[in-house]
């Protein structure tokens, strides 16, 4: 799956900096998969369906506002047959009026809302979807800003054709193409627009540290030098206000309350009390004495735990702090059910409530404690909560044995919190989770290759049984019930927990949605005549798998030919490369795009993204993507994604996804003996050789596809036990030639 994908992913509150690309990518157990998707399908993303003999796009005009003569932002003008209802228009306007009456409230010209929550999930619960309630984007990524007169989204290159779609132009939205050119990012858009003495609203909350560093600089600047800052910290999230007034069945979902359940030691590898005394030995290195770990998935892997707190993503929203001796968790207790609890119990770990984790660590800061915070994965309020904990022990100190005073919600509440004297009692740098999370085991590692074995032979039966309801002319085959289907053929596999993401089922122009998702309304009908693109997962007990194949079920055209080789051409030569150790992703994505760019053609997201053991689908610091930022390398043991795709606005969308484990290589030589990287493939589905054009590809290249197919039939066929998918298999993995 993209970067959802993205190696684009752009936190579009603050300039891509080196440390924080380095950073980012990134139960429902035993549900049964088409009872979720039905429960779920109104909150899955919107697209507006086109007419029914071809899909309309959302023609674009350009609003100029001058400021220097450029661009700066995108207007949406949509066409009459996919129009917003005037009920629609009606209520987006009504969201935007009330939020501007609760600024006015706060005496604030702007409000930021972003994506996240406050862990900084890519999926994020229900009642953390403000961005999706009040802009209706349901992209996974996203940055709003609505000020007294302007309401804008930011968002990357995967949702510019979706987002076209779901603002609500005439209720006053803009779409800012993040990255584009003369579109400038949000912080450059503040600069150049505030007034001096206006204030920015945020909920610290959902905001990192890093992040609300750099808006308070921002704002501190507007106001004519001075020293006070306007970024305000409100005491309730503006957008929450509106939201929990609203009529009953749009009216602000409550908390999740999915169980936790343990993660067992055949997947893990590890104990999480091994994994403790590894984290411990991390922070002695750096002098620490508590660790603030607020990242979901990080949390997860370290208790050895998984949850259900997030659509797709087996997590359980809660907080942990790890120091030399203790390990406290903070989480519902209405979650933690027996077995986690002698789990927890026996790895060393306590139970805490989950509103309690800012106590806690104000009283540990108080006693002089060291603390580690990762300042792009912790928000900037449980900072200023250890900031309160170091003001308090002063001030104790300065009267002369006092009682100590627990600073209040007066400036700091408002305010980014200044530093007080803290700079040797907390260390804001990258946790060392993620890498240890990132380099998997081989118990890890046998658990992904099994699910991606049982995926092998869920998607031959899909692909099997679509391709012969298109030639038998199933008039009722659209893209909503292949969606079902792909979850319903899953499901039949042992330890199928639910989707790793939303399917993506896009047909003809639907596909050129890098992340469509469809309903039963937006559904286009897939014919014998139809290309199909479909990039789809699924969490398993044992492990996460994310896999894209694009098919033709009538006649390609020599074009999609052409670009549907060139994009499997990238797609041969990243997961054949061999690199030096120390590579890091961004050196390597060259090699998926390079027989685009020799035609002029491009895609406009990552290469590849790391994923987790039964775990996220995406999952950082590694990645594979043109951005420079990201200077971690892909190392022995990281899972990475291979897809490189294309995409032709209103006619098709291409994509080729692998899953592959970065491996030692051996080499016949070993210059300076620094040692040398290449992929061992993990998925194993045929890809269609229909679509294929051998005059362009290369002896190489062809024998790749035939041994590929090779590994394909030989592993998944015994696990086939339909006669119709075992011929349908056998056929699919034939052997090519130009002959």
């Amino acid at each position: 799956m993209l970067l959802q994908k993205s190696l684009f992913l752009l936190k579009a509150t603050s300039s891509s900096t080196s440390r924080r690309a380095q950073q980012q990518s990134s139960s429902r157990c035993y549900f049964n998969a088409r009872l979720r998707r039905n429960n779920n399908q109104q909150q899955r993303s919107l697209v507006h369906a086109s007419s029914s003999s071809a899909f309309l796009f959302v023609a674009e005009k350009q609003q100029r506002r001058r400021r220097g003569g450029r661009l700066l932002a995108t207007t949406v003008q949509l066409n009459n047959n996919d129009a917003m209802s005037s009920t629609t228009t009606t209520a987006a306007k009504e969201k935007l009026a009330a939020l501007r009456l609760e600024m006015d409230k706060q005496n604030v010209s702007a409000v930021l809302i972003p994506s996240q929550d406050p862990h900084f999930s890519e999926y994020v619960s229900k009642c953390f979807e403000r961005r999706k309630y009040i802009s209706n984007s349901t992209g996974s990524a996203g940055t709003c800003l609505v000020t007294k007169t302007s309401a804008m989204l930011w968002t990357d290159g995967r949702y510019f054709l979706q987002a076209e779609q779901e603002l609500d132009g005439s209720a006053g939205w803009q779409l800012m193409k993040q990255g584009e050119k003369d579109v400038p990012s949000v912080q450059k858009w503040l600069r150049e627009n505030m007034e001096s003495g206006e204030a920015l609203a945020v909920d610290a909350n959902v905001h990192s540290v890093s992040e609300a560093r750099q808006l308070e600089e921002l704002m501190k600047k507007k106001n004519e030098g001075g020293s006070e800052s306007k970024l305000i910290k409100v005491e309730k999230n503006l957008v929450d206000l509106v939201w929990e007034n609203e009529k009953v069945e749009e009216k602000r979902p409550g908390m999740p309350k999915a169980m936790l359940r343990v993660h067992a030691m055949k997947y893990a590898g590890k104990s999480c009390k091994e994994k403790l005394t590894e984290i411990r030995k991390e922070m002695a290195k750096e002098k620490q004495e508590c660790l603030v770990v607020s990242a979901l998935d990080d949390i997860m892997w370290l208790m050895n735990v998984r949850g259900g707190d997030a659509e797709c993503n087996p997590v359980c929203l809660s907080h942990v702090l790890v120091t030399e001796k203790e390990a406290f968790m903070f989480v519902d207790g209405d979650k933690v059910n027996e077995e986690v609890a002698k789990h927890l119990k026996e790895s060393g770990v306590e139970v805490r409530p989950y509103e309690e984790v800012g106590e806690c660590l104000r009283e540990m800061a108080e006693k002089g404690t060291k603390i580690w915070i990762d300042e792009d994965k912790v928000s900037v309020n449980t900072y200023d909560e250890a900031i309160k904990g170091i003001k308090a022990a002063e001030d104790r100190k300065n009267g002369e044995g006092r009682p100590a005073k627990v600073a209040k919600s007066d400036d700091s509440g408002k305010h980014i919190s200044k530093t007080v004297n803290n700079e040797q009692q907390i260390k804001l740098g990258v946790s060392p989770i993620p890498m240890a999370k990132a380099i998997k085991n081989e118990a890890e590692l046998e658990g992904m290759r099994e699910a991606h074995l049982m995926d092998g032979v869920a998607m031959s039966e899909l692909w099997c049984w679509l391709e012969k309801q298109a030639r038998e002319g199933n008039e009722n085959l659209n893209e909503f019930n292949v969606g079902e289907k792909v979850s319903s053929l899953r499901a039949e596999q042992n330890g199928y927990v639910e989707e790793s993401f939303p399917s993506i089922v896009g047909e003809g122009p639907h596909g050129a949605v890098v992340h469509y998702r469809a309903t039963e309304k937006s559904a286009r009908k897939i014919t014998k005549d139809s290309m199909v693109l479909l990039d789809s997962g699924g969490q398993f007990l044992c492990g996460t798998t994310d896999v894209t194949r694009t098919h033709h079920l009538g006649t390609p055209s020599a074009y999609e030919k052409m670009c549907y080789t060139r994009v499997l051409k990238g797609h041969i030569a990243l997961d054949s490369a061999t690199f030096p150790v120390g590579t890091p992703g961004m050196a390597l994505d060259t090699f998926a795009r390079q027989h685009l760019w020799s035609a002029g053609l491009d895609y406009r997201h990552g290469t590849g993204h790391g994923v987790g053991a039964a775990l996220n689908v995406h999952e950082g610091p590694q990645s594979i993507s043109p951005r420079w930022g990201n200077t971690t390398p892909i190392k022995d043991g990281m899972i990475v994604s291979n897809e490189p795709g294309y995409y032709e606005d209103g006619k098709f969308g291409i994509r080729i996804e692998n899953l592959l484990i970065c491996r030692e290589a051996k080499t016949e030589h070993n210059f300076q003996g620094k040692g040398y990287l290449n992929f061992e493939c993990l998925t194993f589905i045929p890809i269609q050789t229909k679509l294929m054009d051998l005059t362009i590809m290369s002896e190489d290249e062809i024998a790749w596809v035939n041994k590929y197919h090779e590994q394909v039939w030989e592993k998944i066929s015994p696990r086939v036990q339909k006669a119709e998918v075992k011929e349908w298999l056998r056929k699919a993995t034939a052997k090519i030639s130009r002959d």
